[in-house]
């Protein structure tokens, strides 16, 4: 359904960009040799260049900028062979030099795009421009009650901010954007996409106009949104928020916003900043930076596959449904694991077991993937022993919790517990013989039509047996042993 805001003026249309800073992943920062790890105690990773020391002088990270091109290569992008940083003035405690290195006007990625679903189709979000730039610092206000205290070992850390162009049209589309951009920058390995530890955030422009408009209203900016459920809420409450204004007959100003997870609302940061208010101009220090075309299509060669690439593999190849590939390409490592599981095996079975009681096991004891006690090829090994009537689906779930307790083969616990499945014709079928004589009333009635029943006696075989019974063949033996008893 599209979304829409219903109001007395009529029917209301939310516009919407998305920039989203990716840490990128690099051993060190940007412009200095300080490390980029994060977790360490409190300004411990701080060059003098990163805190403003004088007579410092930039030194541009090769892997960073690697690092951009691939990011660009993912979103469809034009690479741009020439770029140019620029200094950002502001003041603030947690920015020691004064001012930022970013760009402005040549970023090193041009325009390009990320595909979202939607419920008519799949719809193209534009991406305007993809720049390089150095982190700032964190400021940590809740250590004392009257001082605010500055860690700097965030100050000059590689940031990729990918800016979208206004084409969001949904709080739904905005999560999808962000879901593919994170699983995507994970496939690539340029960034961790962990939006908990800050090396994701994302701040988002919100707008809303009549529908049918086509000239741009006021927009609000959201600043640092960490997670995509927060996206999602502060779009749609500041959205409302917006009409009701609108509505009342009330004017509101360009300004910035924080979103407040607990109360569920956005409250006023300060008026928004434009970019004469920044005093933006070429850095002294560095020069433009100039690519070939043989660097950057040397750095294409060796991308890796990315999400929708796979998943389509995943559904041409492998047979999976469009649900399935989607589930399991949306992380990294769990369509490896699946990829390892899947060899040699039905590819769906394995699926399903990846996404039912391998993912319901790790939840529960809030373990990744990249954790699991169950190896991939185990997992495989387990689908190989139910498609070859070694073990019946129920007895392999009874297997995958032992595995998954201690680490084991599922061969060696099939064997060590004496759980693979009778194969003995003869003696399926004396047992079933004596099942019937036992309950020749209801015998009676399958023969008068009440063909349900069959479902009770295939339940008592496989409860006689301990569950060691292929069912296809104990339904099987039971016809015919049914079919001797009319005779």
């Amino acid at each position: 359904m599209t979304y829409r805001i219903t109001g007395k003026s009529g029917e209301w249309e939310l516009v919407c960009g998305l920039e989203v800073h990716c840490q990128i992943i690099s051993e060190s920062k940007v412009f200095s040799g300080a490390s980029a790890a994060f977790g360490a105690a409190p300004n411990q990773h701080v060059a003098f260049l990163d805190a403003g020391f004088p007579g410092q002088l930039p030194v541009l990270n090769i892997k960073c900028v690697e690092q951009c091109i691939k990011t660009g290569m993912g979103l469809n992008a034009k690479i741009n062979k020439h770029s140019v940083f620029d200094r950002k003035n502001y003041f603030y405690g947690d920015l020691p030099t004064g001012y930022q290195i970013t760009q402005l006007f040549y970023p090193i990625v041009g325009e390009g795009y990320i595909e979202v679903e939607t419920e008519d189709g799949k719809r193209k979000i534009g991406v305007e421009r993809l720049h390089l730039e150095q982190d700032a610092g964190k400021s940590i206000h809740d250590m004392h009650p009257t001082y605010s205290y500055l860690d700097f070992n965030r100050t000059g850390v590689g940031l990729m901010e990918i800016v979208s162009k206004p084409d969001i049209r949904s709080p739904e589309e905005a999560g999808d954007y962000l879901r593919k951009l994170r699983a995507m920058v994970r496939y690539l390995g340029t960034c961790d996409g962990n939006m908990d530890e800050g090396s994701m955030r994302c701040d988002i422009n919100v707008s809303v106009r009549l529908v049918g408009e086509t000239e741009f209203r006021h927009r609000v900016e959201i600043k640092n949104v960490n997670s995509v459920k927060f996206v999602m809420q502060a779009i749609d409450l500041e959205a409302h928020r917006q009409v009701e204004l609108y509505e009342a007959g009330e004017s509101f100003p360009q300004e910035t916003r924080l979103f407040d997870a607990a109360s569920g609302e956005t409250r006023s940061m300060r008026s928004k900043e434009n970019a004469l208010d920044y005093r933006y101009f070429p850095d002294p220090d560095l020069p433009p930076l100039e690519l070939t075309d043989e660097y950057i299509e040397n750095i294409r060669k060796n991308l890796p596959e990315l999400p929708e690439a796979k998943r389509l593999r995943f559904i041409e190849q492998l047979g999976l449904p469009e649900y399935d590939a989607g589930i399991l390409v949306a992380d990294r490592d769990t369509a490896a694991y699946f990829e390892k599981a899947a060899q040699g095996q039905d590819a769906k079975k394995v699926a399903n077991w990846v996404m039912g009681d391998l993912f319901a096991a790790l939840n529960k004891d809030c373990l990744a993937i990249t954790q699991s006690p169950v190896a991939p090829e185990q997992l495989g090994a387990l689908v190989g022993l139910i498609t070859q009537g070694v073990i019946s689906g129920k007895i392999a779930k009874e297997v995958f919790e032992e595995m998954f307790k201690t680490g084991k083969n599922p061969d060696v616990i099939v064997k060590e517990k004496g759980l693979e499945q009778v194969s003995d014709t003869g003696a399926i079928e004396a047992m079933i013989a004596q099942i019937l004589a036992d309950n020749m009333d209801k015998v009676a009635e399958i023969h008068a039509g009440k063909d349900k029943l069959k479902g009770w006696f295939v339940g008592q075989i496989m409860k006689a047996s301990q569950g060691k019974v292929n069912p296809g063949l104990a339904n099987q033996l039971l016809d015919k042993k049914l079919a001797e008893t009319k005779a």
